[in-house]
């Protein structure tokens, strides 16, 4: 047997005259818990603010961000050649919508909003926007974005997604 074999060996003999079965795993469970409970600690991310990342636009009807898309799950339309409440050229809305409520920051006030997806043509592919505040689950299929709206249109293609305000939700 070579010095390091026998270094182990009288090393690991030691620790079991010293330890038992018992405390090897409480130390281990220790450990395992700390492990998994490291990623809770709070971690200050504060740097990423003077990171230089502009402030998103709200008030602007091509951004994601804008207040009236808090339920959006598409193309924006407004990016595709139309408007946030007219389909392009060339497309459809779907006569069946979803509804979202959406808080205006400039008024302070709560507005049903109906989400319409324009059919008829290819995917558009820019301005992507998926926001969920208030998704809900989808048993209930007018509040969910996630369906393909465009199936009651005798051409279901996908174009792209606009916003109309309904009126102001009441509390």
């Amino acid at each position: 047997m070579g010095p390091l074999d026998r270094l182990f060996e009288e090393s690991s003999r030691q620790l079991a005259r010293r330890t038992s079965r018992r405390s090897v795993l409480a130390t281990l469970g220790r450990l395992l818990t700390g492990a998994a409970l490291l990623p809770l600690l709070p971690i200050d991310r504060g740097n990423r603010a003077l990171a230089g990342e502009p402030a998103p636009k709200a008030d602007n009807p091509e951004s994601c961000e804008y207040w009236k898309y808090c339920a959006i799950d598409g193309y924006l339309c407004s990016c595709c050649g139309g408007t946030s409440t007219a389909c392009p050229p060339g497309t459809a809305p779907s006569p069946i919508s979803w509804v979202g409520t959406c808080h205006n920051p400039a008024d302070g006030r709560d507005y049903m909003v109906s989400y319409n997806d324009c059919c008829g043509k290819t995917t558009c592919g820019t301005c992507d926007c998926t926001r969920s505040e208030g998704e809900r689950p989808m048993y209930r299929p007018s509040r969910n974005n996630d369906l393909n709206w465009c199936m009651a249109n005798a051409d279901a293609n996908y174009h792209c997604t606009v916003s109309v305000i309904l009126g102001v939700a009441e509390k």
